[in-house]
C-alpha cells in the first residue's frame, strides 16, 4: 500500500519560468476552491514530515516500481519540458529529471507548501546535476499557470483522486499538453472486483491505519479509505479523459489491482 499524496488547488505560484506564465493570472494570493480543499491541504501538510518513510513501509518499497512505470508511460525523453502535477515530496519529479536531462525542464506543482519544502530538501540531500532542471511551484491544479500546449509530457502521482474537480483538472492537463503527447496518472485503483476491493479495505483498516497511528496520524490515514471509495473506476477515468478531449485513454491495473495507471494521449 502506498500513502496519500497531495493534490488539490491553491493559486500561489512561486517559482516558475515567465515563459510559462498565463496572462491575467494572480499568483500572489492564496485561494482554496472549497473548505474541503482547505482541510485536505492541512492534512497533507501534517503528513509531509513522515510521508516518504510511511510510503516505503506501507508498500514494502513497491511504490517506487509503480512510479517508475508511471514515468516510463509518459514517454518523457531527453530535452523535453514536462510537468509533474500534485508532485508531493517529489518522487516522480526526480525520475522525470533524469529522463529529460539538463537540456530539459521539470515543473513540479503542488498545493502544499510543506510538501514542496520537503521536496526541495530532498533535492539538496540527494543532489544530482540533472536535478537543476526542477522548479518547485506552489500552484492550482484547476488553474495551471502555463500557456496552452506547453509540455511534452504530464505525470500525476496519487493526486487526481484528491482534486476537488477532477473534470476541470483533466481539462487543464489536456490544455497544457502538446498534441500527440501523453499524460500518465498513477493512483489507487477503485476496483470493480469485490475481492480486490475487500482486500484493499482490509489492508487500510488493519495495516495502514494502525501503522500510521504510531506516528500520531490515525485520522489522517483514515481519510484514505473514503477518498478511494469516492474516486473513479478505470473505465470512468478513461471516459473522463476522452470527455476532456484526449484522443485515446487506457487504464492499466498494477499491484494485483490495488493500484492503477491511466495513460491518456492528446
Amino acid at each position: 500500500m502506498v500513502a496519500l499524496t497531495a493534490g488539490i488547488s491553491v493559486a500561489t505560484g512561486v517559482v516558475f519560468s515567465p515563459a510559462g506564465r498565463r496572462r491575467g493570472r494572480g499568483h500572489a494570493a492564496f485561494r482554496c476552491s472549497s473548505s474541503s480543499a482547505g482541510e485536505r491541504q492541512a492534512l497533507f501538510s501534517r503528513i509531509a514530515p513522515v510521508y516518504d518513510h510511511l510510503n516505503d513501509v506501507l508498500s514494502l518499497g513497491q511504490h517506487r516500481t509503480w512510479k517508475r512505470i508511471c514515468v516510463s508511460w509518459s514517454r518523457a525523453k531527453m530535452g523535453d519540458r514536462v510537468l509533474d502535477l500534485c508532485c508531493g515530496s517529489g518522487d516522480l519529479a526526480f525520475l522525470l529529471s533524469q529522463k529529460v536531462g539538463l537540456d530539459g525542464e521539470v515543473m513540479a506543482v503542488d498545493f502544499s507548501s510543506q510538501q514542496l519544502q520537503t521536496a526541495a530538501g530532498r533535492q539538496e540531500q540527494r543532489w544530482k546535476l540533472c536535478y537543476k532542471n526542477i522548479k518547485w511551484i506552489e500552484g492550482d491544479a484547476l488553474d495551471l499557470p502555463f500557456t496552452d500546449c506547453y509540455f511534452d509530457a504530464v505525470t500525476v502521482g496519487y493526486g487526481l483522486r484528491n482534486v476537488v474537480d477532477k473534470s476541470k483538472a483533466m481539462q487543464e492537463i489536456y490544455r497544457v499538453l502538446k498534441p500527440g503527447s501523453r499524460a500518465s496518472i498513477l493512483d489507487f485503483n477503485k476496483s470493480s472486483s469485490l475481492f480486490t476491493a475487500s482486500l484493499q479495505s482490509w489492508a487500510i483498516d488493519n495495516v495502514v491505519v494502525p501503522l500510521a497511528s504510531g506516528y500520531g496520524l490515525t485520522e489522517e490515514y483514515k481519510y484514505l479509505k473514503s477518498s478511494i471509495s469516492q474516486y473513479l473506476t478505470g473505465e470512468e477515468l478513461e471516459k473522463l479523459a476522452k470527455e476532456a478531449g484526449f484522443c485515446a485513454a487506457k487504464h492499466y491495473e498494477l499491484g494485483g489491482g490495488l493500484m492503477g495507471n491511466l495513460v491518456a494521449t492528446r
